[in-house]
């Protein structure tokens, strides 16, 4: 079959280490504990890996095969998808020699994928004055936790809680209120992973510490009843600490504490192309506040190249007027659906003789590799697919048993319904 069109085999071999905070495990040292969950894998406590293990596992295991009838094969393995896509960006020109490229990526059985969103970082960054802790207060540290998080891109329209914009909504009225003095605050640890978890210690006028948090109950309230259905197991709450010896400036904290709350997160645009795509959204990933050095790190999606700049110039506007330092960095293009695509017709085709059905033509809000080797490739006919995934970038990470097989059955197929050159 070495006249059939050359199929280039796609994936990544990273994955998005993240764990619940009772939970001990090193990512790099300590293996994934899978569990079978009816009818799902999932791991215990941890992300499973199945973004993009499940692919890397599929490639391989065509490779492997002595009995699969099929034309030329290449696979492609990257590293670093999930950290600004390193490995794709370093791809040359002339290196690859197939006609299709098939990106194993994608997360819902019965799909095709044509057309991703593209992305850039925005990071900031900003020295502030920290002078002692005034006296006659008394310190809480304040957690919310037991948030989902998830895919930043993916899971971006599920409405769920962002744990660094409801830490800094709280504060800007806690230091309206009670005149609360910050002496630091974080939260999230990836740029593409919902933030799960944040902190912040704080100091508060003794004489309104038990009104404090009596205030703290009423926000966990607030946030319970709001999130009640994308976020069951939410908890805000605080408890009384040691004083630290430094605190952040009244005049820094009243920039800083703003321009967090003020930061554009979530779902900014749907696109009118596509009904229920996200065009364009930012997640504000990651926060730091601590030992004099305010850090904020953002990554902005969207299938329209302007509209992307445009958001992250926004955010940077915002970080701009604090007087921090703003840099935009790792843009890379989204892929911009063909639906004249011949893979994507043989595939249709193929699905529907295999399974009875017609599958779903759609193109996600995440970064697929597609749109940066689609432009060292400019003329790869290409396609992403998968087995169903629920909640990657998160401990709730699952992969549904019987899509797998499923998914390999159609690759395999596929590659036998190749056409010649």
């Amino acid at each position: 079959m070495e006249k059939l069109k050359g199929v280039i085999l796609q994936t990544h071999l990273d994955m998005v280490p993240q764990k619940n905070s009772d939970k001990k495990h090193d990512f790099e040292k300590d293996p994934i504990q899978t569990l079978i969950d009816g009818e799902w894998v999932k791991a215990n406590g941890t992300t499973l890996g199945s973004d993009n293990g499940i692919g890397v596992s599929a490639a391989l295991t065509v490779l492997a095969s002595k009995d699969l009838p099929h034309g030329p094969i290449e696979a492609l393995f990257t590293i670093d998808e999930e950290t600004g896509m390193t490995g794709a960006f370093g791809l040359k020109p002339g290196f690859l020699k197939g006609d299709i490229l098939m990106n194993l990526d994608s997360e819902d059985e019965g799909e095709l994928y044509v057309g991703c969103a593209g992305g850039i970082d925005v990071s900031t960054t900003k020295k502030y004055t920290e002078e002692k802790s005034p006296r006659g207060m008394t310190a809480y540290r304040v957690v919310a936790k037991g948030l989902k998080g998830g895919h930043s891109g993916v899971d971006i329209a599920l409405g769920r809680a962002n744990s660094n914009k409801i830490m800094f909504r709280f504060l800007i009225q806690a230091e309206a209120d009670f005149g609360i003095r910050l002496a630091e605050a974080a939260g999230g640890d990836l740029r593409n992973a919902i933030p799960r978890e944040s902190y912040s210690v704080l100091l508060v006028p003794g004489a309104k510490a038990k009104a404090f948090e009596i205030f703290v109950k009423g926000y966990e309230k607030i946030y319970k009843a709001e999130f009640a259905e994308t976020e069951p197991t939410l908890s805000f709450a605080c408890k009384k600490v040691d004083i630290p010896a430094m605190v952040m400036s009244k005049a820094d904290q009243f920039k800083i504490i703003r321009a967090i709350f003020a930061c554009p997160n979530g779902i900014q645009r749907m696109s009118q192309a596509m009904k229920g795509l996200v065009e364009t959204s930012n997640n504000l990933a990651i926060v730091r506040c601590i030992k004099g050095k305010f850090e904020a790190h953002n990554l902005t999606r969207s299938s329209v190249d302007s509209s992307k700049l445009a958001t992250a110039w926004k955010i940077a506007a915002v970080f701009h007027l604090i007087d921090a330092k703003v840099t935009l960095t790792g843009s890379y293009p989204g892929w911009k659906p063909n639906m004249e695509s011949p893979i994507l017709k043989t595939m249709s085709g193929v699905y529907k003789k295999k399974f009875g059905k017609t599958p779903e033509i759609k193109a996600i809000h995440a970064g697929l590799e597609c749109g940066l080797l689609g432009g060292v490739y400019p003329k790869l006919d290409m396609i992403s697919f998968g087995p169903t995934i629920r909640f990657p970038h998160s401990p709730d990470e699952k992969v549904y048993i019987p899509s797998v097989q499923m998914f390999y059955d159609f690759l395999c197929e596929t590659l036998k319904q190749v056409s010649a050159k």
